[in-house]
């Protein structure tokens, strides 16, 4: 139930706070004050599209915030959570503010959220009814919505399994279409994957064997350099010519007993010939270091280089096929044995796809039968209970039924199809609400609709924007009695400009317009005693002021109250 609604710089409304509640609230105003800017409030809270067209003129932004009054433990209050909001000992509060340049910002229980929540909400807590409703009260869909809602439990149970049902069966038929269609091309890439395995295989390559083979190969064709170089560098360490050591173990043996000679004269002279000593160990072991590696370069580098650049060779033509990098190579055959095998399991796959789309396709068929049973039988009595709301909407004669067709195909609410037909008086062959129904008629086939759907499928909120359009005299009356009569099991919001529909409500409200020559600016009271007399004066004669006017008012209201009783 919402408790309240603020609005802000939204059309022609300056600032204004409705107070609404429980029961039957009646919105009125003259044409133009902004009855209609209450709507658009409650559908911007709701999740609709908003743009700067809705803004009041010369200001950067509007805001709408609304104060619901929910179930902690419901599934709203489930939907707040997961949305990271909260509720405030049972209070949520939605917000919506639309900016100069189209920008929307949605707030769920404090916190920010995407639009598509307001709406999700919004399907939980409001169902909305203005004139745009009753043309779509035409189309198929909203007939065969009409029904599945005043069935309820009934059908949506089965509407459940089946919808789940038909969902499966039409993902496995796509993905065994998808196979089926590509199963040669799908037998040809599995046959190269072979080929392209067994290449890779053959090879057996491993992680970084490329970069290794290539230092080999750069060291065996620059062998003689290499020994050259080391050669000389020994010579020059530590030489095997014993007639004249030049080299340099031999110098630095010779600086040392140098210093050891005169070492007995300055004491200083210790850490240096320590040095030397130092440097005369690590030359030995880099002499011995360098015979190795002399050493290591014997063999036949010849034969070694060309096994080598045949190695490389077949690495790098695996590269190129399936790389660009042999690591690359290497993923290729990882990733290809599981894609092989996807392809290999085609014709298992295959089997079972078709066993489990036969399987679900015979589940289809049958739920949509118990779909069509189970509507047949709630659209006798939808039908037959609305035209007893009828009679008493003024339409003594019309016989509203429902009809359920089948079509060839299924889809995800079945394969029935709904059309709802009035017959407007005694002998009239029924026609469909789409053709020759009139906007009068529309209003009250959709008030007396939700009248008897709120019985089986009760909405905590319904809003009605002018649907009374039309509608006059003794119609208005009973229109106004019926919403009275919905409003004793939820809360309901009528915008009227009826004095016969807005007798009945238990919260009238009134939309002011005042000018002050640039820009109108629209606020809203709550209207009790004289206030409300007067309001309901104008509604009938356009004069708030005149006694007869006033007399008739009172007198309207008496009678709504007599009409709505317990005991009537």
């Amino acid at each position: 139930m919402i408790e309240e609604i603020f609005i802000r710089d939204l059309g022609v409304i300056g600032e204004a706070r409705l107070p609404l509640g429980p029961g039957f609230t009646a919105i009125t105003g003259e044409t133009g004050a902004g009855k209609t800017m209450v709507v658009t409030a409650l559908g911007l809270l709701l999740g609709d599209r908003s743009d700067s067209s809705v803004l009041r003129h010369g200001s950067g932004s509007a805001v709408v915030e609304g104060r619901w009054l929910v179930d902690p433990e419901g599934a709203v209050a489930e939907r707040v959570r997961d949305a990271g909001g909260d509720l405030d000992e049972g209070e949520l509060i939605l917000a919506r503010s639309v900016s100069q340049e189209g920008r929307s910002r949605a707030t769920v229980g404090g916190r920010t959220t995407p639009v598509s929540v307001l709406a999700e909400l919004g399907e939980q807590l409001v169902v909305v009814h203005g004139q745009s409703d009753q043309v779509r009260l035409r189309s198929a869909t909203a007939q065969r919505e009409a029904l599945d809602r005043f069935a309820g439990v009934a059908l949506s149970t089965v509407l459940d399994d089946y919808q789940a049902t038909y969902r499966r069966w039409q993902a496995n038929q796509g993905e065994l279409d998808v196979i089926v269609a590509e199963q040669e091309s799908r037998q040809s890439e599995a046959a190269e994957l072979r080929q392209a395995m067994a290449e890779i295989e053959s090879v057996a390559p491993q992680a970084g064997e490329d970069g290794e083979l290539a230092e080999r190969a750069d060291r065996l064709t620059n062998l003689e350099d290499l020994r050259l170089a080391a050669s000389e560098a020994h010579e020059l360490v530590s030489s095997d010519d014993l007639v004249e050591s030049r080299d340099a173990l031999g110098l630095l043996d010779s600086a040392r007993r140098q210093l050891e000679r005169v070492s007995g004269h300055d004491s200083t002279l210790a850490p240096i010939m320590e040095a030397l000593a130092s440097a005369s160990y690590l030359v030995a072991d880099v002499s011995a270091q360098l015979s190795s590696y002399l050493g290591g370069l014997d063999g036949d580098s010849a034969r070694e280089l060309e096994t080598v650049q045949d190695r490389r060779s077949e690495l790098g033509e695996i590269s190129r096929k399936y790389g660009p990098s042999l690591d690359d190579a290497i993923r290729y055959l990882d990733s290809g044995s599981s894609r092989l095998l996807e392809l290999d399991q085609d014709s298992d796959r295959i089997d079972s796809l078709r066993a489990e789309v036969e399987s679900d396709r015979a589940r289809v068929i049958e739920l949509a039968g118990e779909l069509g049973r189970v509507r047949r039988e709630f659209a006798v009595q939808l039908g037959e209970s609305v035209s007893e709301e009828l009679v008493a909407l003024a339409m003594p004669n019309a016989r509203l039924t429902v009809e359920v067709t089948e079509r060839q195909d299924y889809g995800l609410s079945g394969r029935d199809v709904v059309a709802i037909l009035l017959a407007p008086h005694p002998g009239a062959e029924p026609r469909p609400l789409g053709r020759g129904a009139s906007g009068g008629e529309l209003s009250r086939v959709m008030l007396a609709l939700e009248v008897v759907i709120a019985g089986t499928d009760p909405v905590p909120t319904f809003i009605f924007d002018e649907v009374d359009a039309g509608v006059g005299g003794a119609s208005a009356i009973e229109i106004g009695r019926r919403l009275a009569r919905l409003s004793h099991s939820a809360q309901v919001i009528v915008v009227t400009h009826l004095a016969q529909v807005a007798a009945f409500s238990t919260n009238h409200l009134r939309v002011v317009k005042d000018s002050d020559g640039a820009v109108t600016a629209s606020s809203v009271q709550q209207l009790e005693g004289e206030e409300r007399i007067e309001e309901m004066a104008r509604l009938l004669s356009g004069l708030s002021g005149s006694e007869s006017g006033l007399q008739h008012a009172r007198e309207l209201i008496d009678t709504a109250r007599g009409l709505d009783s317990p005991s009537r």
